[in-house]
């Protein structure tokens, strides 16, 4: 990237690339499995001029960052980011999770939970997988590495968007199949092992003492009331609910999704 605002990071044994645009309190997104950190580019500019500084990586095997094959576990990810902020001399930051780093993020809270000072979980669910969902997403992983992430971004792309996005809005239907398509099969498939042998979250959200948002689009197949359950676990939780949006409100539904955050980051005005 030629991005003034985009720079790189060793972490241990990986090179993160990540952007790093404004001043103020840190707001850190993290992107979902098979995307990378221009999913954010919207909410980067949007929030940055509101007065964050917003920080944004690609996680490792993903984007501009290194690969580590195999298996990358939800621990090592949640470890990555709290080394990056290490970096910068972040010492808390409200963390924003879609959809895989909504794990991860409630994991950055369990280990480091100093670092979060609001947490923003969108499209993820709390709970472990079960054996069933074990298996499959280890034969997924080998179905990436056999048949590319071609194959593998247009088999899920309907169901990381809604129908009404296809559409209604075509390029973003585009732009995700764009990332799917082009993230790292290797990178995709390791940390797709991780996610099959995750841990349960969901005393981490019982126990949490931050505010919490949780943001699910309406028409997204994966919710299946994880949301509802997330934000009944939590002490300070809200839930907003985007209309017309799938997986990927952020994307769908931008301007939805930038209110519900933008209200939800009044709460940590001076």
């Amino acid at each position: 990237m030629s991005d003034p605002c985009s720079f790189t990071a060793r972490i241990d044994d990986v090179t993160l690339a990540y952007t790093d645009r404004g001043e103020g309190p840190v707001l850190l997104l993290l992107h979902g499995h098979a995307y990378d950190r221009s999913m954010w580019a919207r909410q980067i500019e949007v929030f940055a001029e509101l007065g964050w500084r917003v920080v944004a990586p690609d996680l490792r095997g993903f984007g501009e960052s290194g690969i580590t094959e195999g298996i990358v576990y939800t621990e090592e990810f949640a470890d990555d980011v709290a080394g990056l902020l290490d970096q910068l001399g972040v010492p808390s930051a409200v963390v924003v999770g879609f959809s895989m780093s909504g794990q991860i993020a409630m994991e950055l809270v369990r280990r480091h939970p100093g670092r979060v000072r609001g947490l923003v979980v969108v499209a993820t669910v709390p709970e472990a997988e079960d054996r069933a969902g074990r298996r499959r997403r280890h034969t997924t992983a080998d179905a990436i590495l056999a048949g590319g992430m071609e194959t593998y971004g247009r088999s899920v792309l309907g169901r990381m968007v809604a129908d009404a996005t296809v559409e209604s809005c075509p390029g973003v239907a585009a732009e995700v199949l764009a990332m799917l398509r082009n993230a790292p099969a290797k990178g995709a498939a390791a940390a797709m092992r991780g996610r099959a042998e995750r841990r349960d979250l969901s005393d981490v959200l019982r126990g949490v003492r931050i505010p919490v948002l949780v943001v699910v689009g309406a028409d997204d197949v994966f919710d299946g009331g994880a949301g509802r359950r997330m934000t009944d676990l939590a002490p300070d939780a809200e839930l907003v609910v985007i209309d017309e949006a799938g997986h990927t409100p952020s994307l769908e539904r931008p301007a939805a999704f930038d209110d519900a955050l933008r209200a939800y980051l009044q709460r940590f005005s001076d």
